[in-house]
């Protein structure tokens, strides 16, 4: 009897593990959810078996971390998710940082800064976070001016000097690629260009710099950080093989390495 119970509970210990084993991790298709399908059969190998569920709208992959409907996510930046955070009482954490993908201005109306006329339209993204940073680059491009204590959330109301007499279109940032024929330029987050068949270094205007802060990050609720599972995750995802990926597939810079 004590045999078949020792049995048993070993079955159940195996089941239990299995279970355990299993992550869900959402991401934006491109590089996040290519970056996650590369690593899938060398966490498996290590009894990680991680689903990758694609989306392509920042809200709703942290609404679905905070419920606890996704184990991990993979498509934001620090900034991004500490507003999140803020603005929702949310409690997501960054597990790991992986690379960055440098925002950039792109047009189809001109081909240099210098051709941007007077009251020339603008999109941006319209979430606090990246709408901030694309007035930053804005601003490093010397488009505009912002206010001195404006920081990584500033607003079109931060802006000190305009004397292009810019306007702004602030939408949706996933929407931004369909409507560059309608603008005269846009700020575009990279896991967004990218698919749009965009290149930061040959189609931008002008690129964020490499020492940029926005660090794409695996984000976790609270209290997930240090789960194994996780920090397999990461830990396959700062690796070798990634590095390579990114410098084979985004020679032009349009993601960069961030470990």
């Amino acid at each position: 009897m004590k045999k078949i119970l020792t049995l048993a509970a070993a079955v159940f210990a195996a089941a239990l593990l299995s279970a355990q084993a299993k992550l869900k991790v959402g991401a934006t298709p491109v590089p996040h959810a290519e970056m996650l399908n590369l690593v899938k059969d060398d966490l498996k190998a290590q009894g990680v078996d991680i689903q990758v569920i694609e989306m392509t709208d920042y809200v709703i992959l942290n609404d679905a971390l905070e419920s606890g409907e996704l184990d991990a996510n993979f498509d934001q930046h620090i900034p991004y998710m500490e507003s999140t955070n803020k603005e929702k009482g949310y409690h997501l954490v960054n597990a790991g940082g992986i690379h960055i993908e440098p925002i950039a201005l792109y047009s189809k109306k001109v081909s240099k800064l210098s051709d941007l006329k007077k009251k020339a339209t603008i999109a941006i993204p319209n979430d606090p976070t990246n709408g901030g940073r694309a007035l930053l680059l804005l601003q490093a491009a010397g488009l505009i001016e912002l206010k001195k204590d404006a920081g990584i959330t500033a607003t079109t109301l931060d802006i000190a000097k305009n004397p292009l007499k810019l306007k702004f279109k602030e939408l949706d940032a996933a929407s931004i690629p369909r409507t560059l024929n309608d603008v005269d330029a846009a700020v575009i987050n990279g896991n967004y260009a990218i698919p749009a068949g965009l290149s930061a270094t040959k189609d931008g205007l002008f690129v964020e710099g490499k020492d940029s802060p926005y660090v794409n990050i695996i984000a976790v609720k609270d209290g997930n950080q240090n789960d194994p599972r996780v920090k397999a995750l990461v830990k396959a995802l700062q690796s070798d093989k990634i590095k390579n990926y990114i410098s084979e597939k985004f020679k032009d810079g349009e993601v960069v390495a961030a470990f």
